[in-house]
């Protein structure tokens, strides 16, 4: 099943109320009412920056649900469904169908990353691509797997009927490129890379799933409009106000920092859930900064 998959979308933050860390689902289905506003190509629900692996069960399906109520269906619902077993992700893969997702999207196993051989890592997406009920995009993201999908894999599992894509967050336009050689019309590579964003377009990355873009989404569509029309110029010059709000926000401070800057300018992010601890004075003063 070919889906498109051009375009930028976001990979929402999953909004807690504060008194007791319970999902807040009204301040979740708010932020989205915001991104798809603003022109993002579709959402993406329990990936990493919406603490997916804080998340339990029934808090993912619910996010699903409330998701598939809001978006509607000329855009696209991503559900993040990586486990650290095949079984498990399996199971998440039929309840993203079952709430309606077009895609999910799953990160590798990497608890036991030392048993991640190119053998282990086939095995399990095969089994997963084999018997998801809707398409996968596979999730390259070594800053928290602790090593990288080998690109001579995905591209035997880009021949895969069921596998649509893949997200590489790595930043490392050279590997993003190692992906890009097994792009095709059934294919697509997507950048999660904001700092790299412009590069990884120009490149030809299709489409970027960028948690910059949840509050800055008119800069993340710029860059895009800008390397579609080859004016590298305009690209340039979003792409440098945006690559230090990717780098320090998003990068450095992660989760808090996003779901700061979401605060800051007048959606929902609130606190992360522990052990992930809410930024400090200084640190929200450095967002404050770089939003203004």
């Amino acid at each position: 099943m070919t889906i498109d998959l051009r375009g930028i979308f976001a990979p929402v933050v999953t909004p807690f109320r504060a008194a007791d860390e319970e999902l807040d689902l009204e301040g979740f289905t708010s932020n989205l009412r915001f991104h798809l506003a603003d022109g993002l190509r579709g959402i993406v629900v329990a990936g990493s920056t919406g603490e997916a692996a804080l998340l339990d069960e029934g808090e993912r399906a619910a996010l699903a649900s409330a998701a598939r109520e809001v978006v509607p269906r000329d855009r696209l619902l991503i559900i993040g469904t990586g486990a650290e077993s095949s079984r498990q992700c399996l199971a998440r893969c039929r309840v993203a169908a079952q709430a309606g997702a077009d895609a999910v999207l799953v990160v590798a196993p990497h608890y036991y990353s030392n048993a991640m051989s190119r053998e282990s890592l086939a095995a399990h997406y095969y089994r997963v691509a084999d018997a998801s009920p809707v398409p996968v995009m596979l999730y390259n993201i070594p800053k928290y797997m602790h090593f990288a999908l080998p690109a001579d894999l995905v591209a035997e599992l880009a021949e895969h009927a069921n596998v649509i894509g893949i997200k590489d967050s790595s930043g490392d336009v050279n590997m993003l490129k190692g992906f890009l050689a097994a792009q095709s019309d059934s294919f697509s590579v997507i950048t999660g890379s904001g700092s790299a964003l412009q590069a990884g377009l120009e490149a030809g990355a299709r489409g970027g799933i960028l948690a910059v873009s949840l509050f800055e989404a008119r800069l993340s569509l710029e860059v895009l409009a800008a390397v579609r029309a080859g004016d590298t110029a305009r690209a340039s010059l979003a792409q440098g106000r945006l690559k230090p709000m990717a780098d320090v926000i998003v990068a450095k401070l992660g989760v808090p920092g996003v779901k700061a800057a979401m605060d800051r300018v007048g959606r929902v992010g609130g606190n992360p859930r522990l052990p992930l601890l809410a930024l400090d004075a200084v640190a929200r003063a450095e967002v404050q900064a770089l939003l203004s």
